[in-house]
């Protein structure tokens, strides 16, 4: 798949020699010449075609000229008209759905954002109607084109929460997108809808209303055809290598929070982009799962060899060979438990065990990722990992065991709690271990005692790292900033609002939103000086989802709005 990060070589002064060496005669410098020249710049970021940008799942563009500051405006209370004189820097605003999770996408000239009904944009649905609504825009002015429509499931909400609408990011190539409807399918569209006057797929409607519908090339419905149950919402920010499509089936427990009823459907599986057919699947998480599965895969060749790294619904992180499996099962490379074996798991989030919702992201050849869960749990303990990807087999922390006389017997992994040290179990060191820091709590001003902000507290955003600088915001409200290659804590900033997206870095400058709308931009700093925001704006209602940057221009979507940010609003 080719990356949408275009960067020129930079050459290091290590290799100045052999590279003067290798340039024809014309173009030969001195080597004081080529280590005073400045490096070459990075090409800027044009299209943003996946959650995360691409299948590393870190969220840094490469731009200048972002705004650092901006007015959204007002809104007629009768009409809903957007009212532009009173805004700033914003180039068009598009009116989404009351309730907006899904992350926009770019590609092509065209915005692709995930949301509910609220709008009602097609006529044989009214905004009365509930559904999840995958919307396209135009890229240049947000004018709307066409909308794809899923209705409501039956079941109701043990499988297909009201209002909720679509909350994952599709995936685009060309001039097709795949995505993963509340419903339990993944459909692959012609991003052009009806527009272009073809139908590519079998698929018509005698209530359809010309361009303005969603073209749909082929479906796959997993609940009918694997025979999972999502719990709640089935979300997933499909990724790709190749002709190969990822996807996590958020298979999950029913109302009851306990009984798991499909415990032998696929919780993971690859699947022909072009057909829709399955390669393998894989089952893992099993009698384990603790709640929902709503994480999003992350695809990268770590240690020479292409991975596919799935967060599952145990709170474990598995790893599979990135390819097409043999007789329809993938190659299983490492697994890793997020969570500490004592940790416990207890309905309604009161327990200490978590499950991963948050997307694992690449960076510099190492896997990080968050704990946490479903968000109506609560604030509770959290953990942060690095992990070395070139490791095999069960790379967690600690292993569990039973001590019976001078032995220690392994135990396998229970889903409520790993080690009863009651019952004579122990965690021990394990000596496969693939961590290469974790990151829970740290005592910074060195009184002996840990406090709110010296905490990691359970998040469902995903790790942003630049320059070896990371920063993660946790569901109590705190960003916290760390050095990426040691876990060492550099500063933490208190938003007392929870987040629930992730941050963008672009243009030197961090954008993380909030639960009461505000969007804190921040320098990109490892200096705890630097641990106050520059600017601090509010949107006009909750920002769920995760600011993005594509062909120069910053995207936030609000609970109800999609802002197109730009300097002077051109």
């Amino acid at each position: 798949m080719k990356s949408t990060f275009a960067y020129l070589a930079i050459v290091g002064s290590t290799c100045v020699g052999m590279t003067v060496a290798a340039l024809l005669p014309e173009e030969r410098v001195s080597a004081q010449e080529a280590e005073t020249k400045p490096a070459a710049k990075a090409e800027p970021t044009k299209d943003w075609p996946q959650w995360g940008g691409d299948s590393k799942r870190n969220n840094t563009p490469t731009a200048s000229n972002i705004p650092t500051n901006w007015e959204v405006g007002g809104f007629d209370r009768s009409t809903g008209e957007w009212l532009k004189e009173e805004s700033e820097n914003i180039k068009w605003v598009a009116p989404l759905g009351s309730q907006s999770y899904g992350n926009p996408v770019v590609a092509d000239g065209k915005i692709f954002v995930g949301t509910n009904n609220g709008s009602g944009y097609i006529d044989r649905y009214p905004p009365k109607v509930d559904l999840g609504c995958l919307i396209c825009f135009d890229e240049a002015t947000g004018e709307f084109l066409w909308q794809h429509s899923s209705e409501k499931l039956p079941t109701g909400r043990v499988h297909d929460w009201p209002l909720q609408g679509i909350c994952c990011a599709p995936y685009v190539e060309g001039d097709r997108l795949w995505f993963v409807t509340s419903r339990g399918e993944v459909r692959c569209l012609d991003t052009n809808g009806f527009r272009d006057g073809e139908n590519d797929g079998p698929y018509t409607e005698e209530e359809f209303t010309g361009e303005k519908e969603a073209d749909v090339v082929w479906i796959f419905d997993m609940m009918k055809e694997m025979g999972t149950s999502q719990h709640n919402m089935c979300s997933c920010s499909i990724t790709a290598l190749g002709d190969i499509l990822f996807v996590n089936t958020s298979n999950g427990v029913d109302e009851s929070h306990i009984v798991i009823p499909s415990t032998e459907a696929p919780s993971f599986f690859a699947m022909d982009k072009n057909t829709g057919e399955i390669f393998w699947t894989d089952k893992s998480p099993h009698t384990n799962i603790l709640h929902g599965q709503w994480s999003s895969p992350a695809v990268a060749t770590l240690g020479g060899v292409p991975q596919v790294i799935f967060a599952g619904g145990d709170g474990w992180i598995y790893s599979f060979k990135a390819d097409k499996g043999k007789d329809g099962k993938p190659e299983l490379l490492w697994k890793f438990d997020g969570n500490p074996k004592t940790s416990k798991w207890v309905l309604g989030g009161r327990g200490t065990r978590n499950n991963i919702i948050a997307t694992p992201v690449i960076y510099d050849d190492k896997v990080y990722v968050a704990v946490g869960q479903d968000p109506e749990h609560g604030e509770g303990e959290g953990h942060l990992w690095c992990i070395d990807p070139t490791k095999r087999g069960d790379v967690s922390a600690e292993l569990a065991m039973k001590i019976e006389g001078s032995q220690r017997v392994p135990l396998e992994h229970r889903r409520i709690q790993a080690v009863i040290e009651k019952d004579g179990e122990v965690a021990v060191p394990n000596p496969n271990s693939a961590v290469i820091w974790h990151y829970s709590t740290f005592d910074q001003d060195d009184d002996g005692e840990i406090a709110f902000e010296e905490t990691m507290h359970r998040s469902i955003g995903t790790s942003t790292i630049k320059d070896d600088i990371l920063y993660i915001a946790d569901f109590s409200g705190l960003l916290h900033c760390l050095n990426a290659k040691t876990g060492k804590p550099n500063w933490t900033y208190d938003m007392f609002a929870a987040a629930w997206g992730s941050a963008l870095i672009v243009d030197d400058h961090v954008y993380i939103g909030d639960e009461d709308g505000d969007v804190a931009v921040f320098k990109l700093s490892a200096d705890p000086d630097d641990a106050e925001p520059i600017e601090e704006i509010n949107m006009g209602n909750s920002v769920y989802s995760t600011p993005i940057v594509a062909n120069g221009v910053l995207y936030i979507a609000n609970k109800t709005h999609l802002f197109a940010i730009t300097q002077d609003g051109k």
